[in-house]
């Protein structure tokens, strides 16, 4: 029985496609079992191929568009989509992560953000490249409202969320507080687990949400 993840590339570009699966093919645990260049064959190929994952570009004209999303979702509840575009309009970018996509990336993106992506996908975790965070932070800091709920997070644990979301990695973290760099991954781990989060973007955008960092 193969543990592999299977994967329909959707995308109206071949070049783009083929690139695609040559560089999934160098990874055991990816199996792109079909490509579609359309809307119709899209969702002709989920009813036979049931994936796990879509890798979907919605921004073409008459082939895609955000709409596909909804139509997916529709077809395959379980199966999780990973959105691969160059749309840098906002309004159909907020569309799509309206319609509940969780996993966006640019086509600018590196190989091993693809990879990561992917497999974040397919655990129904939440995965943005950086260019989609800083459109969702942008977001949060034009909402007027403040949310002011208690957190459940001890000093401690609010210190270490202010010097992650100012980009410290947890060596520098450790010799900020003067504390191991084990103490900080227990910390880090138990943050996590408090606020039901799986990702560094998740507890960066927490961070900001909840005003623990200014955007200065």
């Amino acid at each position: 029985m193969s543990l592999s993840i299977p994967i329909i590339i959707a995308d109206a570009q071949y070049l783009t496609r083929l690139g695609l699966k040559l560089l999934l093919a160098e990874k055991k645990e990816f199996e792109v079992v079909d490509e579609v260049s359309d809307e119709e064959q899209l969702l002709e190929s989920i009813k036979t191929h049931n994936p796990e994952v879509v890798v979907l570009d919605y921004n073409q004209t008459g082939k895609f568009s955000p709409s596909t999303v909804n139509y997916i979702k529709e077809a395959s509840p379980k199966t999780r989509i990973l959105i691969i575009s160059a749309d840098s309009d906002k309004k159909t970018i907020d569309k799509v992560l309206e319609y509940g996509v969780n996993c966006f990336l640019t086509k600018s993106c590196e190989e091993d953000e693809i990879y990561d992506a992917i497999n974040a996908a397919a655990k129904g975790e939440k995965f943005f490249c950086t260019n989609i965070l800083d459109y969702l932070l942008e977001k949060s800091f034009a909402k007027e409202e403040v949310n002011c709920a208690p957190t459940p997070l001890t000093p401690r644990e609010l210190e270490i969320v202010r010097l992650v979301a100012k980009g410290l990695i947890a060596k520098e973290i450790a010799d900020v507080l003067h504390l191991s760099t084990h103490t900080i991954y227990t910390h880090r781990k138990n943050i996590m687990k408090k606020l039901s989060l799986n990702t560094s973007s998740e507890l960066v955008l927490y961070a900001f949400n909840n005003g623990l960092v200014s955007n200065q």
